[in-house]
């Protein structure tokens, strides 16, 4: 093994072990995550992801879905807002499956998403969850998913960029990547950083007096800043074979969605 090949196996240790604390601490604060965010962000983040569910059937333009995929689906919030919204308008949802690194938050999601299974006999969906991580959907097949959703976890894949050429491989063409979470800020406002006082000295205090975590509410606003901006993802997203659609920003920037598809081969359109 030359020097170069060293250093890469040296750092593709520290990223994994780096990940494997990241999804401890996800672990650790499962049982008072639902609560957590939900006082943080007095319950907005509900419509965040209402706005996105709905945009994402819109593009992706189909009453009939075989198969959609939450990565990092966390607690399950997310999936019950892709299920809630087809009954709504009459969708049809083959498969949902949520995919996640931590057992202790598909416990919580496990619980959460009985609540809907009399729902679920009510149309053919089948909703699942699984052990996983995003940078390897080993467990999909090629060109299976219809959408593939990952909502406030792509900024906690320290190899995302691997993550999101496994989004392109899953993915139909005409498939539809949603992508909800909070960005780092490229040109900050002076609002900007008014909320940068929040996140960075507010959060995490309140993170522990809910949580007794605070560590994990420390991470957030670090994280956010050694992520990218909504604008770097949608090239990134291009470089994957992925086509932007949309860039939203909810709550005077607080959270970006991020709206891709991938586009039909040229044997498709034949």
């Amino acid at each position: 093994m030359n020097k170069s090949q060293d250093t890469q196996t040296k750092d593709k240790h520290t990223k994994q072990k780096a990940q494997e604390t990241i999804i401890a601490m996800f672990d650790k604060i499962a049982k008072d995550y639902d609560k957590t965010n939900r006082i943080l962000s007095l319950g907005i983040d509900v419509s965040w992801r209402k706005d996105a569910v709905k945009k994402a059937y819109k593009a992706r333009n189909t009453r009939d879905i075989g198969r959609i995929v939450d990565v990092a689906c966390g607690s399950g919030d997310m999936i019950k807002h892709w299920h809630s919204y087809a009954l709504e308008s009459n969708i049809v949802v083959r498969e949902i499956i949520g995919i996640d690194p931590s057992q202790e938050m598909l416990k919580i999601a496990q619980n959460k998403l009985q609540a809907i299974d009399e729902s679920s006999a009510k149309t053919d969906s089948k909703i699942s969850l699984h052990l996983g991580e995003a940078k390897d959907l080993s467990t999909l097949e090629s060109q299976s998913v219809d959408i593939l959703s990952i909502s406030y976890g792509l900024r906690n894949v320290l190899e995302y960029e691997q993550a999101l050429h496994e989004f392109a491989r899953v993915l139909k063409p005409e498939g539809i990547v949603v992508v909800l979470d909070f960005f780092k800020k490229s040109s900050p406002s002076l609002l900007d950083r008014i909320i940068g006082i929040y996140t960075k000295h507010i959060l995490p205090c309140i993170g522990y007096l809910i949580s007794r975590n605070y560590a994990a509410y420390k991470y957030l606003p670090d994280s956010m800043e050694e992520f990218i901006t909504p604008n770097e993802l949608a090239l990134a997203l291009e470089k994957v074979g992925i086509q932007p659609l949309e860039i939203s920003s909810y709550s005077v920037g607080i959270s970006h969605l991020v709206l891709g598809q991938k586009p039909c081969d040229k044997a498709d359109k034949r």
